[in-house]
């Protein structure tokens, strides 16, 4: 392999584990892991990825799913951002994933299917290697997102089985903020050992660490990681037997005007024009403490404006990715009320 190449896989694996420390759930970490071991990198035509809308519930761990929480979790795939350097010190960046369908396919059964960006191919499709072998089976049963960062930044270096990193660099690269973990026991009780144990546990590769490069009074500024294989690990969970751990929950789908749909009573006049303007997307129980939390919220207001508030409330919640859409609202709204009351 040429200097050149290695270089190009080096840089490749530096973006993707990049935009994995950024800005990825431990959910869209395992969904990215997914997707990269059903492709072929020899053939961009598998770009085009299907699951079955079960599939996708049980691989990002969703409770009972509807249009709503589909459309805010793959809000979230569609904005993770990739940032690429270039020779002169600047950076492109770009979307990883540029396109989803939610849709029926011919057999009746939903499916969501995602196409990654075209700049996002290269860094999949052009070159063959190891990296992307392992990924999913090894992934799949890491409990954190440390964890799977950690094996992602020890497992390149499995074959030289040595890896000196300071620790600035190290919290970078698994994306720990500057105020977590700032003394170093905590660091190295909550990060080290409990990933030492994990990839113990779970994974093909195994480590132990030393202090490398000290300062005053002792202090590590360099950890040395000693990589080697895991030669007790044997089980190489597969997509399906991961997939059969999480148990099935219910699906709300819409329907077509050619399927008759049950008429949804939330028990009030308000109700129903607050769960109509959201899609349906909650229970009737559900609604009912929404319906009372936005009364409280805006006192006063007639029905429309109270559900212009509740469409404006979802219209922030959709900005981000609430693994419960039902809590993360009736916070938002609760919220509202805190300090509408703090005011008076």
């Amino acid at each position: 392999m040429s200097e050149l190449f290695e270089t190009a896989i080096v840089e490749k694996r530096n973006v993707l584990n990049e935009l994995r420390s950024n800005n990825m759930s431990l959910q869209e970490l395992r969904f990215f892991s997914i997707y990269l071991s059903k492709i072929n990198p020899w053939d961009k035509s598998t770009r085009v990825v299907r699951f079955s809308v079960d599939e996708f519930q049980r691989i990002m761990d969703l409770g009972k799913l509807n249009i709503g929480q589909l459309k805010s979790n793959i809000d979230g795939l569609l904005t993770k951002i990739v940032h690429v350097p270039n020779e002169n010190g600047g950076f492109s960046a770009f979307q990883l994933f540029k396109e989803c369908e939610v849709n029926k396919g011919k057999n009746g059964n939903w499916y969501v299917q995602i196409d990654a960006h075209d700049k996002a191919l290269p860094l999949m499709f052009d070159f063959k290697d190891r990296y992307f072998k392992y990924e999913l089976w090894n992934a799949l049963r890491l409990k954190s997102t440390n964890q799977i960062r950690m094996y992602e930044i020890l497992k390149q270096y499995e074959y030289i089985g040595k890896r000196e990193l300071t620790i600035t660099e190290l919290r970078e690269l698994l994306g720990i903020a500057p105020k977590e973990y700032e003394r170093f026991e905590r660091f190295r009780v909550r990060v080290l050992d409990s990933c030492q144990q994990a990839l113990k546990e779970f994974t093909d590769i195994c480590y132990t660490y030393e202090r490398g490069k000290t300062g005053k009074g002792g202090k590590w500024l360099t950890i040395i990681f000693h990589i080697e294989k895991n030669n007790e690990y044997v089980d190489q969970l597969t997509l399906d037997e991961f997939i059969d751990m999480h148990p099935r929950k219910e699906i709300i789908m819409p329907v077509s005007e050619d399927e008759e749909q049950e008429e949804i009573d939330y028990g009030s006049e308000l109700g129903n024009l607050l769960g109509s303007a959201l899609d349906y997307e909650f229970t009737p129980e559900q609604m009912r403490v929404l319906q009372d939390l936005v009364i409280k919220a805006i006192p006063g207001s007639d029905a429309i404006e109270r559900c212009n508030y509740i469409v404006r409330q979802v219209h922030k919640m959709n900005t981000h990715t609430p693994v419960n859409r039902y809590n993360y609202l009736c916070r938002m709204i609760e919220n509202d009320i805190e300090e509408q009351e703090s005011n008076k």
